[in-house]
């Protein structure tokens, strides 16, 4: 039993990797239990020990870099900037054209608002590679606050967990709280009932799930909340890359998920959690609701799929930089030391 805790022995490491890090355990557990942490810090050593990440982990990893890289990277920054719209490498991508509308909605309001196109790192983190992640994070933070901005707007909850634990003395909030506090668009009022999945990121975070519940009651839903719903969320099967290493494990998650949901739509905020569950149910991001809720509720939103999502993200680049012309512009170049 020793040597399969022992971070040297790969083999022994697939508990820790088979973790999804979403923190339920702690979140129901009378005696504060936190076994995230220790199969976190597992990785950790794992990487100190040169056996992690897995050979599995190098997709998401490579998927990280190049939101890290020149050519997908873009800091559009107006005179008296001090707040910036951060989207998040998977909303970007599947669902450029929302970030484009989003950003001129809050722009009526925040007339100096930037925009960030980069990769918060946080798969790094997860896997373990904390000096990367402190390095890549720290730097990408540190220029933020040197240029004078203050708050940053996310629409990835993991982004938000990120930014929220590392980006001190950046304040953090999700567009969803920011969008319940403006005039948003008229639709025409959608009938019906869906259900809400929570990220597992955010379970402990009611301002989010309530300004998420505000909206989809905006767009003239009603909500049926799952029995796991808000501290006690599941996770949908993405969290900790654990499907990277036992893919059944992380489809028995979502499978949970749509027991849940009773054939219920699922609304939820999360780009990397609707990606996943809507393999197995239909799913909606709440932005979608908000944008073309008919269109949405009938499978037709406007998101688009892996590889077209690359080229989605170049050219929502494309786009930003003719918008922000006048702007200080930055693309990342920073690569840590060995």
């Amino acid at each position: 039993m020793a040597v399969q805790a022992d971070p040297r022995h790969g083999n022994g490491l697939m508990a820790a990797y088979e973790c999804s890090l979403c923190g339920l355990c702690h979140a129901v557990c009378p005696f504060g239990v936190n076994p995230a942490q220790f199969f976190l810090e597992q990785r950790r050593e794992a990487v100190l020990r040169g056996v992690g990440p897995l050979a599995a982990h190098q997709p998401l990893l490579a998927y990280e870099r190049k939101g890290t890289s020149r050519p997908y990277s873009l800091y559009a920054l107006p005179e008296g900037c001090t707040t910036v719209f951060f989207p998040g490498c998977t909303f970007a991508g599947t669902r450029a054209e929302a970030v484009l509308a989003i950003l001129e909605h809050l722009q009526q309001s925040i007339p100096a608002l930037g925009i960030v196109l980069d990769c918060c790192t946080k798969p790094s983190h997860d896997l373990g590679r904390q000096d990367y992640f402190l390095a890549m994070f720290g730097e990408m933070k540190d220029f933020l606050v040197a240029q004078g901005v203050r708050t940053v707007l996310v629409a990835c909850p993991n982004c938000y967990k990120v930014f929220q634990s590392y980006g001190s003395p950046l304040q953090v909030r999700t567009i969803y709280e920011r969008l319940t506090e403006e005039a948003l668009p008229r639709q025409d009022l959608l009938r019906g009932t869906v259900t809400l999945h929570d990220p597992c990121v955010l379970r402990h975070e009611p301002a989010v799930q309530d300004a998420v519940r505000s909206l989809v009651h905006h767009v003239g839903l009603q909500v049926m909340e799952m029995p796991n719903s808000r501290e006690r969320t599941l996770c949908c099967g993405e969290g900790g890359a654990v499907g990277l290493v036992n893919p059944a494990l992380g489809r028995h998650w979502a499978v949970a998920r749509g027991r849940q949901a009773e054939n219920c739509p699922v609304v939820t905020y999360c780009a990397g959690c609707a990606g996943q569950l809507r393999r197995f149910m239909p799913t909606v991001h709440v932005v979608d609701l908000l944008l073309d809720g008919k269109a949405a509720l009938a499978g037709k939103a406007r998101v688009s799929r892996s590889p077209f999502t690359y080229w989605k993200r170049l050219r929502l680049k494309a786009t930003l930089k003719r918008r922000f012309s006048s702007a200080r512009l930055r693309e990342r170049t920073f690569q840590p030391k060995p």
